[in-house]
């Protein structure tokens, strides 16, 4: 079994030198085993492959020049981030245009949007890209710059201007790893910063996707006080000082 197992991913690496990333449906084809054997395949520790929105791609944590902090992420709260994702994608509308921020729970959002949905979206990071290549009728802006492979996103040069900056989001979702009454809403990375502040200003609903264990937690860049979103979505309740915030700051809350 175990030989059988780092035969099919060897086939994959193979594959994956002649292109950057292959479909998981494509990959089974491909390995003539089930989508699920190869999803297994992959939750193996020492997989030095990774699935991002629906493709395999090559583990970044691999090159030991670089950290890849999204890696680390991708299997924590798994369960919630589905539910988290399914209630997200029920407010994207025809023809919105919509920003999606980086993260591992925003692949989760993509993957729930029904094929049917006709709609454009802008965003910053590779995995988000990748998700957002699977929907058919979606039309996708990628931001450009300096790309990152801790947090897999592009920033761009001199740290001042993007596209996004020349459009309007119907819509922004955005991620984030800790959510304070005192402190507002931050993340580990400061390279972030840049492009969710752009889409706070652009976008006129703004809604704050963040699982269960995000409240209560403070982390070192901020990234906006609570009350400049429009909704937040989590997977749980959330403690009952957060509903009396959401409430006596029209913030929509759903969970």
């Amino acid at each position: 079994m175990e030989h059988k197992r780092e035969e099919r991913l060897q086939r994959l690496l193979a594959s994956l030198k002649k292109n950057d990333k292959i479909h998981l449906k494509e990959a089974a084809q491909l390995l003539d085993v089930s989508e699920m054997t190869v999803r297994r395949d992959l939750n193996v520790a020492d997989s030095p492959l990774i699935l991002l929105g629906g493709y395999i791609v090559i583990d970044p944590k691999n090159n030991p020049a670089t950290h890849y902090f999204v890696s680390e992420q991708k299997n924590r709260q798994t369960a919630e981030k589905q539910r988290l994702g399914a209630l997200a994608a029920e407010l994207i509308a025809d023809d919105d245009l919509v920003f999606f921020d980086c993260g591992t729970t925003t692949p989760y959002i993509i993957e729930h949007i029904p094929d049917p949905r006709v709609f454009r979206a802008i965003c910053y990071s590779l995995n988000t890209f990748l998700a957002l290549q699977d929907k058919p009728h979606c039309e996708v802006i990628m931001c450009g710059g300096k790309y990152r492979a801790s947090n897999n996103i592009f920033i761009p040069f001199g740290h001042s201007s993007s596209e996004l900056m020349n459009v309007l989001p119907d819509k922004a979702f955005i991620s984030a790893a800790g959510i304070s009454l005192d402190y507002g809403v931050s993340c580990f990375n400061f390279d972030e910063l840049l492009m969710k502040h752009q889409a706070m200003q652009r976008a006129r609903e703004k809604i704050l996707v963040a699982d269960s264990s995000k409240f209560d937690k403070v982390r070192p860049a901020a990234i906006a006080p609570l009350n400049q979103f429009t909704q937040l979505i989590t997977d749980s309740a959330p403690p009952q000082s957060y509903g009396d915030y959401c409430r006596d700051n029209a913030i929509s809350l759903l969970y």
